[in-house]
């Protein structure tokens, strides 16, 4: 499991934490979605709000300021999300990446994604960076790329 963001402190009294996401799915902290502790601890979402960069979250069973400030700090590991169409970061590592077109040529294998303002950006094993908007496909242990010419050139 990965994890989608952490408890950055209690709020108020009544047992609501500010959660800092560490994705840009925010149906992560959705009213009913399950976050599990690395410790195990699941908890079920009651409420969220967003509050500037950070979520105010209410976790059934967490009713307290002394509870709520018991999960300082916990990582939160989400249920799985079926989409076919989202590049998960834990599925491009360790991925071959090949050439869109006939013949396919592998031309290495992604180490790494790097946040990059414009696009995220696909760090091959021998330091070469492609933007992830040049993927057009993948499977499991492999995307496809199309990119310009000259882009992989050292």
């Amino acid at each position: 499991m990965l994890e989608v963001g952490r408890v950055a402190k209690a709020h108020g009294i009544r047992g609501e934490v500010l959660v800092e996401l560490t994705t840009d799915r925010t149906e992560r902290v959705a009213v009913g979605t399950v976050l599990t502790t690395k410790a195990g601890r699941e908890l079920r979402v009651l409420a969220s709000t967003p509050h500037h960069h950070r979520w105010i979250v209410a976790f059934a069973g967490v009713e307290s300021r002394t509870e709520a400030e018991a999960l300082h700090g916990q990582a939160l590991l989400p249920e799985s999300i079926e989409d076919p169409d989202a590049l998960f970061v834990h599925e491009l590592i360790g991925a071959a990446v090949v050439l869109a077109g006939p013949g396919g040529a592998e031309v290495g294998v992604v180490a790494s994604v790097e946040a990059n303002p414009a696009s995220d950006l696909l760090v091959l094993e021998d330091g070469r960076l492609i933007p992830v908007r040049f993927v057009t496909a993948k499977e499991p242990g492999q995307v496809t790329v199309d990119v310009p010419e000259g882009l992989l050139d050292l």
